[in-house]
């Protein structure tokens, strides 16, 4: 079993601020369990410490497959952050909405005009 240390943790929270141009903030939410904060803490660690900075894949190419993964399984939450985090990145809204026009094709048309209105939302907050 693998132990999640502060110094791991830490390096993943300043990845993920890198990331997003601001500190990941993941509070506990009402009626969740003192045990949630493991759960994000390992996401996070994993997510943010093991994934992000691997070397086999450049950071855009990384951001697109990102977003793709959680507009095609229609995760909206996720959604929203990876579309902050390929904005920040440097990716263009313009490729944003390409990718949901080439997602139609393969999870549905449904599936990519929700991802685009929650993209909306999204590019509507860096006004």
């Amino acid at each position: 079993m693998r132990v999640v240390t502060e110094d791991a943790y830490a390096r993943a929270l300043e990845h993920a601020e890198r990331l997003l141009g601001q500190p990941l903030t993941l509070p506990l939410g009402p009626g969740e369990p003192a045990v949630g904060a493991d759960f994000r803490r390992l996401a996070t660690e994993h997510t943010f410490g093991d994934v992000w900075p691997r070397e086999g894949l450049d950071l855009r190419s990384r951001c697109l497959v990102s977003v793709a993964i959680a507009a095609a399984l229609g995760t909206h939450e996720p959604l929203r952050g990876q579309l902050r985090i390929a904005l920040h990145s440097g990716v263009s809204r313009e490729e944003i909405v390409e990718l949901f026009i080439h997602l139609a094709a393969y999870a549905g048309a449904a599936r990519a005009f929700d991802s685009y209105q929650i993209a909306v939302a999204v590019f509507g907050e860096s006004r």
